[in-house]
């Protein structure tokens, strides 16, 4: 492990220290070691390539929304190859948040995810992508076939 100094203002580094004490980092190389390691993930993911990733969708949405449901329903189905699961939890009496894990080429995965959290009804909606190293075009469960 090499030891390097860096200058940081003083108002970043008392956002650092509070990322540090919010998450529970011993060390603030600890947490810069993560700040680095996330933002060179997100350089290796092209932004509508055949890249392998991983990744979490996340979504809140209004279940009363006319045939939102069923829209998101069919979404899922037609998109069964990056599917892996889904979690659903019902929030009140109006909303339901979606976990839906994917796996899949960057650029499919990023198609999916926008048609999903750009339909009408849909509130919030976040992707989560997370690089799949030595995953490219592997289908899950058959060893050597390619997409």
């Amino acid at each position: 492990m090499q030891r390097v100094t860096i200058s940081i203002d003083d108002d970043l580094l008392e956002t650092v220290d509070a990322l540090c004490a919010r998450r529970g980092y011993a060390s603030r190389s600890e947490a810069v070691r993560d700040l680095v390691r996330d933002a060179l993930a997100r350089e290796r993911l092209p932004g509508d390539g055949d890249a392998a990733c991983v990744a979490a969708l996340t979504y809140v949405y209004d279940h009363e929304t006319r045939e939102l449901p069923r829209r998101l329903t069919h979404a899922q189905h037609h998109h069964a190859d990056l599917s892996v699961a889904t979690l659903h939890v019902h929030l009140d009496r109006h909303d339901c948040l979606e976990v839906a894990v994917l796996r899949g080429p960057v650029g499919a995965v990023r198609a999916f995810a926008d048609a999903v959290v750009t339909q009408r009804g849909v509130r919030h909606g976040q992707l989560q992508l997370i690089p799949a190293a030595g995953q490219a075009g592997h289908v899950a469960g058959e060893p050597g076939r390619e997409r």
